[in-house]
């Protein structure tokens, strides 16, 4: 499934979606229920909320389909390129992972973990400013980089 290889055509980089919701009960469940209603799923979330608006980042199983559904909803959105890394000893290697990337003084800006295992290993989601040099440093580490093909359907 995951991959230690640079990516190619075959494997494509993850995509997180950002949307900005309005600060209110129900919005979060409205836009995952719009998303299941295209049988969308979010494998991944992180909101960040302040005192009028929520900013909520997915990854999801489809990311043509989420592009197409918010468009055709007037939804607007962002999306950028973020890294999966399978932490395949568990929550141990967390801390190997992050200072891997610390040593190389590379900044995490975004993190969160997926709800989705992949070969059985937890997955973290991290948003770093140049994904390429933070895989150049996370592979020869021993750590394996997850692509979207190996998250969607």
């Amino acid at each position: 499934m995951a991959s230690n290889e640079a990516p190619t055509t075959q494997s494509t980089p993850v995509r997180q979606f950002s949307v900005m919701l309005e600060n209110r009960i129900g919005a979060l469940h409205s836009m995952l229920k719009l998303l299941a209603d295209d049988n969308i799923h979010a494998l991944g979330l992180s909101i960040q909320d302040s005192f009028d608006v929520t900013i909520l980042r997915l990854v999801v199983s489809d990311p043509e389909g989420l592009e197409t559904l918010f468009i055709e909803r007037g939804i607007s959105f962002s999306e950028n390129e973020i890294l999966v890394v399978e932490l395949a000893g568990g929550p141990s290697c967390l801390e190997r992972c992050i200072g891997a990337l610390s040593r190389a003084e590379t900044n995490i800006s975004i993190s969160y973990p997926l709800l989705v295992r992949c070969g059985g290993h937890a997955l973290f989601a991290i948003s770093v400013e140049e994904p390429d040099f933070a895989c150049g440093v996370l592979q020869p580490q021993g750590f394996k980089l997850v692509y979207q093909n190996d998250l969607s359907r």
